[in-house]
Parts: C-alpha cells; sequence; structure tokens
C-alpha cells in the first residue's frame, strides 16, 4: 500500500486455514524493519477480539522479513460516514468500544499513536475492530511523549468525526477537515445541530483536553472508555416515563440533551412532535375536551391492538406477547423471578467460512445483567434474511436447571421489526439439528422495544432460546439488519 515507503501490504490467501490475511513486505534498504517487526511481536501477545490479530513474524535477513496479520473486512469509518455523521448513541458505542479495546492495549504496554478513520472497522460480523496497533506507528516513525494522552486525543478524534463527519487532525484523510475557530476546531455541536451537550462535554474533553466541572481530566483510553459510559444514552422503555440517568439531564439519539431518553432507532419526527405539543397554548375547557377524547382514542386503540395481537400469537405458539410496560401480569403471582446463570450467542446454522459461527457471545452476559445501557446484539447482515446465510440465529439462556416460563419481559432495540421465537429445551450444542429438541413457547413477529410473552405451555428445559428469524433495520447504519437485547426478566417456576 505505501510501497514508494519502503514497505509495502498485500492480501493474501493462508492456504493451510483457508483465510484471507495481509502480508506487510518491506524493501532492502527500509531503515525501520527491526522497530517494526519488534511491534509486531509485541502486538500478537494480545487476544482481545477488537484489535486485528498479528499471526505470523520472520525477521530474517536476506530481505525475508514479512509480518503476516488479520484481513479485516467491512466499512471503515471513513466508508460508515459516506452519507454523513452517525446517530451519536451508535457514534458513542464505537468509540467506547475502541477505547475498551486501547485501554487493554495500554495495560499491556502498547498504543497506537496513528488513529485515523481508516484505523476503526464495522466488521461483516457488527463488531469493532482496530486495525494497525504499534505498527502503523513504527512504520511511520511516530512517538509520543505521553502515548497514553496521544491515544486518548485520537480516540478523541474518531468520536468527532462520527459525531460531524469532519476530521479535527492534521492528518490527511477522506473526510473534510474540521470547521475552525480561533485556532482550534468547532465543537461537535456547532458543526451540527442536535448533538448531545454531554456527549459534545466529552468529546471536547478528549480532543481538546477540557475538563468538566468537579471531575479528573480524561488523559487515558480507560478514563475515556469510562466517561462515554457515563453519558451512553439509555433507550426508552415504552410505556414507562424517560429513564433519568443523568442528573435530570436525559438525552436523544439525535437531537437534544433536555427532555426524553434516547431510544435505539429513535429519530427527529419524535422530537418535532414533542415540541409541537409543548408550543401549543392551553385553551382552558377545550383543552380538557381535546386531551380526554385523544385519551379515548388511544384506548380504543391500544384495546384493539392488543386483542388482535393476543388473538394471533396464541393462535400460534401457545402464548401471548404485549408490549410496554402498563399491561400487569395474569395468573403467575406464584412464579417467581428466575434468574439464568449465563446467556450465548447461539448460532448452529452457520455453513459458510466467512461467517464466524459466534453470535458476539462475548457481548451476550449485558443481556442479562439488569442493565439497560449495556446490550448483547447480533452481529449485521446485509437483509432481513441473514444475508441468506443463515435461516436464523440466536441468543439462548442457561437456567442452570429445567424451569417452566410464564413470562419473559425482553427490552429489544426500539428498530421495527424483529421476528423472534421463544424456545425451551436442554440441549446447547451448535449443531443444525440441536433446533428440533427445542420447543416453542411463545414468539412474536413485531419483537421492538419492551416486549413480554406470556408463556402457558408446560414445556421445562434448562435452555431459554431467543430465536431470531428475521432482523430490523439497525439505526444508523443504511442496509444493515439485526437484533439488539438490552434486558431479559424471567418467570417461572424451577
Amino acid at each position: 500500500m505505501n510501497a514508494a515507503g519502503g514497505w509495502a501490504a498485500w492480501k493474501a490467501i493462508d492456504e493451510t486455514l483457508a483465510r484471507a490475511v495481509t502480508v506487510l513486505t518491506f524493501a532492502a534498504d527500509f531503515p525501520r524493519v527491526s522497530e517494526v517487526v519488534t511491534a509486531a511481536r509485541a502486538a500478537s501477545r494480545l487476544s482481545d477480539a477488537r484489535l486485528a490479530q498479528v499471526f505470523d513474524v520472520e525477521d530474517g535477513g536476506d530481505d525475508r522479513a514479512y509480518i503476516v496479520m488479520e484481513w479485516v473486512a467491512g466499512d471503515s469509518l471513513d466508508d460508515l460516514l459516506g452519507n454523513g455523521p452517525l446517530d451519536p448513541a451508535h457514534g458513542v458505542t464505537l468509540i467506547t468500544e475502541a477505547s475498551k479495546a486501547l485501554a487493554g492495549a495500554h495495560a499491556a504496554g502498547l498504543s497506537h499513536l496513528c488513529l485515523t478513520p481508516r484505523s476503526l472497522r464495522w466488521t461483516p460480523g457488527g463488531g469493532v475492530k482496530l486495525v494497525g496497533l504499534g505498527v502503523d506507528a513504527a512504520l511511520a516513525n511516530i512517538t509520543a511523549d505521553d502515548p497514553a494522552l496521544a491515544d486518548t486525543q485520537g480516540l478523541g478524534k474518531l468520536l468527532y468525526a462520527t459525531l460531524t463527519g469532519h476530521w479535527a487532525g492534521p492528518e490527511n484523510t477522506a473526510l473534510p477537515p474540521a470547521p475552525m475557530a480561533e485556532g482550534l476546531p468547532r465543537s461537535p455541536r456547532q458543526v451540527r445541530a442536535g448533538v448531545p451537550a454531554a456527549i459534545d462535554a466529552v468529546a471536547c474533553e478528549a480532543l481538546f483536553q477540557r475538563p468538566r466541572r468537579d471531575r479528573p481530566p480524561v488523559t487515558t483510553p480507560a478514563l475515556l472508555a469510562q466517561a462515554l459510559a457515563e453519558v451512553t444514552p439509555v433507550p426508552h422503555r415504552p410505556g414507562g416515563p424517560p429513564v433519568d440517568s443523568f442528573g435530570g439531564q436525559r438525552l436523544t439519539g439525535t437531537d437534544r440533551a433536555e427532555t426524553f431518553a434516547w431510544a435505539p432507532g429513535t429519530g427527529n419526527g419524535h422530537r418535532r412532535q414533542q415540541q409541537q405539543r409543548r408550543s401549543q397554548p392551553a385553551p382552558g375547557q377545550r383543552a380538557v375536551t381535546t386531551s380526554a377524547v385523544i385519551a379515548i382514542i388511544i384506548v380504543v386503540v391500544l384495546a384493539a391492538i392488543g386483542v388482535g395481537g393476543w388473538m394471533l400469537s396464541r393462535h400460534k405458539s401457545g402464548g401471548t406477547v404485549t408490549h410496554g410496560q402498563s399491561q400487569r401480569p395474569t395468573a403467575v403471582a406464584a412464579d417467581g423471578v428466575l434468574k439464568p446463570v449465563s446467556a450465548h450467542g447461539f448460532d448452529p446454522l452457520t455453513s459458510v467460512s466467512q461467517d464466524s459461527h459466534n453470535e458476539n457471545d462475548q457481548y451476550a452476559a449485558q443481556a442479562i445483567d439488569g442493565s439497560t445501557k449495556t446490550f448483547w446484539y447480533t452481529q449485521y447482515y446485509f437483509s432481513p434474511q441473514f444475508g441468506n446465510l443463515k435461516k436464523g440465529t440466536g441468543l439462548i439462556l442457561d437456567m442452570g436447571k429445567p424451569v417452566r416460563l410464564s413470562s419473559l419481559q425482553v427490552l429489544f432495540g426500539s428498530s421495527c421489526c424483529s421476528q423472534v421465537q421463544i424456545m425451551v429445551g436442554n440441549d446447547n450444542t451448535r449443531t443444525p439439528s440441536v433446533l428440533s429438541s427445542f420447543t416453542t413457547v411463545a414468539r412474536s413477529s413485531t419483537a421492538t422495544g419492551n416486549t413480554t410473552f406470556r408463556v402457558t405451555s408446560k414445556a421445562r428445559g434448562r435452555y431459554v432460546l431467543l430465536w431470531f428469524t428475521r432482523l430490523a433495520p439497525l439505526s444508523g447504519i443504511s442496509g444493515r439488519y439485526g437484533a439488539q437485547v438490552y434486558n431479559i426478566q424471567a418467570r417461572g417456576t424451577g
């Protein structure tokens, strides 16, 4: 890729393992072979899946030095920003994962120092991947007196790019340069309307080292990951008030930081609707009458939807599905909360070498940790039918013992809609035949937001499987489909 600089990168095929790899080779007079080889060897000791892996290093004489690394497919941040800035919540998620990955690298004594939009990839498996750890800096002969601070500011530039679509650094990238004011890039909120204030503050703190009041400065990737976690937009729970975890200042996905919580997939229309309601005068009795009529209409519509959904789901699966939090459990007073002992991505139908056969297992525990700030998600696909790679995929819960469900409350992402079956069984082997041993106890063709599955089946099993057969479009990523699960609560008997 940079043969004129004394090195070149090639895409090759590892015939032994039948996988694509990147191979770095060097000209005979390249002066930094030793430094690059040393950096690659150090990087090879790291196993974080969010960092591009180094497979082999050879520093033998006679011009035979080379490095074999993971070939990272997928979209770079440049690609993701081709149609404009990302949804702020999605941008924060990407940079949080990158910050965590670099925090682990720094703990092992390694740094990147060359972060650009080409360094951050969104893989076909639906995960973040950083490329060039240590190696890119050695190739370019870049060093830093404070590597942690340098990488923190590099991550700040990446966050700035996700929020604005501009690059706030001197590096030559495909993005337009950030607008300037008094010698510094303008803040994200000055460039793009609707960036939440709390996220804007963290971006400025990382990039410009502007500390927030009563807070230690963000000077390391680990501190940046922590700061981003504190301002990560939380999903709005349909049927209940917005969750306020920011001292009274709630975050939206794309628009404001004043009035309501972000829901995955929430867009500008929701904001405009609320603004219109607030801007209308209150003409006394007329307003009361109008509100009463609207309330009656809403009750009638919800009742019709509830009855229709109950009849359809009960006819199909012996279970019922409700959305929101206004419905009360029925006939489950004697049942208790069932706590899963573990959760795993469940992908038994993979039949192609390009697929990881691992449905983001590393994030599965976040679906049962009780937090609505963390979530498990599938890989992303290029169609609702899994890009024609498989017929379904899922998330499996190990209950630790056979159980009988009475209900399963699931907080999905708010993009509509996924098709999902709730299944119970006693086998968690990842083979295509395993599905025949499971019993479907509930299902929904419109899974979105807070969904409660009522179970009437008497089937018992140690494993509870959320089996997705159709995916929803991903918010902020055009042409990509996936499923998200923020939280699960099971009720029943052991």
